[in-house]
């Protein structure tokens, strides 16, 4: 049986909890948390054991289970780079890090201790994801020629983010949330898909900015809105917008040679995936309004019921890293992929005004589809 152990246990660490009652062959071995409160709170409501130090959990994790990283995203670089000191394989919550120069430091100290370092999200592993990587590699759609990806939440600000509370009565933490921004929060969500269908970015050049003033919380806000131009090094253009201002819109549309294929629900791992085929009727030139549903023959993954906005198993990632342990073979949530998906993330991020292009310095190569997606 597979072995994660959890670090903080806040308001994403009982969406990991739903998730796993869908692997019945893993377990956690021990929770931990600086505020022994929340931690009992936590433990409690999902019978689990209670590590009573960093230190305690750590050693509670067998050298082939995998610690996950639940803390907040300024926290992620010290509990990593503390995990991965120990020899403990991790999966970390998005950032990665906060910082390239964190974040280099990591995927340096996971190769140099030999275990394996993976970022959140793991979506790119669903159901969804998959579906558009084999139609894509079926020639569905013809050539890609661009892709407008989006990722907006509405204006949160004005939402009642006050009473979003999870089962275990962790509150959503919305200071925190603002402070560290929703490109760096969910960029990844679509960002991770398209580099694992192909590989590298090689050029961003995008634009960020705070356009909501006067945010619940202290210190400096993060870009609440941010729009990016990527150029791949084998992939089509693509536009890809993050947001917590513009209405509600998760959609995907990648426009081939014979027509677009599509997607409206980047946190739906059982979302439908379309293909509406180019066509003229009378002199118009024209997408069929009868859109195609694009399914996998195989059984996918188990799924997890809907909580909020999402439909998202999110121990998809931790249970693929295991699988790659037992096997004794690389990763698909690779370190190499991490670091690139977080040198994308942060250059959209904090882009600003006048950035202007940037040229990227990591990559990686597309990621191996899943075996039910061949």
């Amino acid at each position: 049986m597979g072995v994660i152990t959890l670090i903080g246990c806040g308001f994403v660490a009982d969406l990991y909890m739903r998730s796993l009652e869908t692997f019945p062959d893993l377990r956690v071995g021990a929770a931990w948390d600086h505020d022994a409160a929340r931690l009992k709170t936590f433990c409690d409501h999902w019978n689990l054991p209670a590590a009573g130090s960093l230190d305690e959990l750590l050693a509670a994790t067998p050298a082939d289970g995998v610690v996950l990283n639940l803390t907040n995203p300024a926290a992620h670089y010290d509990i990593n780079h503390a995990c991965l000191v120990a020899g403990r394989h991790v999966y970390s919550e998005k950032p990665l890090a906060m910082t390239m120069e964190h974040a280099r430091a990591l995927h340096a100290l996971a190769q140099d201790k030999g275990v394996m370092l993976a970022s959140a999200p793991c979506s790119v592993l669903g159901e969804a994801a998959q579906t558009i990587g084999t139609a894509l590699r079926k020639g569905i759609a013809g050539t890609p020629r661009v892709i407008y990806a989006e990722l907006d939440d509405g204006f949160v600000p004005q939402a009642d983010y006050r009473k979003w509370l999870t089962e275990s009565g962790a509150p959503w933490p919305f200071v925190d949330e603002f402070n560290v921004g929703c490109t760096l929060e969910h960029a990844g969500y679509y960002l991770g898909w398209l580099i694992s269908w192909f590989g590298s970015v090689r050029t961003v050049v995008a634009a960020s900015a705070e356009v909501i003033p006067d945010k619940v919380g202290h210190g400096p806000m993060a870009p609440d809105v941010s729009v990016a131009t990527l150029f791949f090094e084998n992939g089509p253009m693509v536009r890809l917008t993050c947001s917590i201002v513009a209405p509600h819109d998760h959609s995907i549309r990648i426009v081939g040679d014979k027509g677009v294929l599509g997607c409206n629900a980047a946190w739906d791992n059982a979302a439908k995936v379309t293909f509406a085929r180019r066509m003229t009727i009378r002199r118009r030139l024209m997408e069929s309004p009868l859109k195609k549903r694009i399914r996998l023959s195989k059984p996918t993954h188990p799924k997890v019921k809907r909580w909020g906005a999402a439909a998202m198993n999110f121990l998809l990632g931790p249970a693929e890293m295991l699988d790659a342990i037992r096997q004794n073979r690389p990763t698909r949530m690779s370190a190499d992929f991490a670091l690139h998906m977080t040198e994308v993330t942060l250059a959209i991020q904090n882009a600003g005004e006048t950035t202007g292009a940037q040229s990227m310095t990591t990559g990686c190569p597309p990621m191996e589809p899943m075996p039910w997606a061949v």
